[in-house]
């Protein structure tokens, strides 16, 4: 794993962890948000920029959205794909899989034409 990512994983952990400390509810309306805007965006970005090849790379940025998902309560029992389901996100790979489908398709539309 490079360097770059595991920043990007530290920091994602050490913003979750902040959350969990000065958070008191940990419902799923005070929980989904925080997380959405402050930690998903650092996974989704390693995701999209670097495109991680190797499973272990996509497992330790995954384990970031796991950790997440087991502070709401009621989804502590529920396995990752059926937390997932259940708050109505994506796995980190199907979220790169949709980036990569966008900008495929943006490319087909000309946005990326040089005049």
């Amino acid at each position: 794993m490079s360097h770059q990512r595991a920043l990007a994983v530290q920091k994602a952990n050490c913003i979750l962890g902040c959350i969990k400390i000065s958070v008191g509810s940990w419902s799923r309306e005070v929980i989904l948000p925080l997380c959405s805007t402050l930690v998903r965006h650092h996974i989704e970005y390693c995701i999209q920029l670097w495109n991680p090849q190797h499973r272990k790379d996509m497992d330790l940025l995954e384990q970031v959205q796991r950790k997440a998902m087991k502070m709401i309560i009621g989804l502590e029992q529920l396995s990752y794909e059926d937390s997932l389901r259940e708050l109505a996100l994506f796995s980190l790979e199907k979220r790169r899989l949709q980036g990569d489908l966008i900008e495929a398709f943006q490319y087909l539309k000309g946005a990326y034409r040089i005049e």
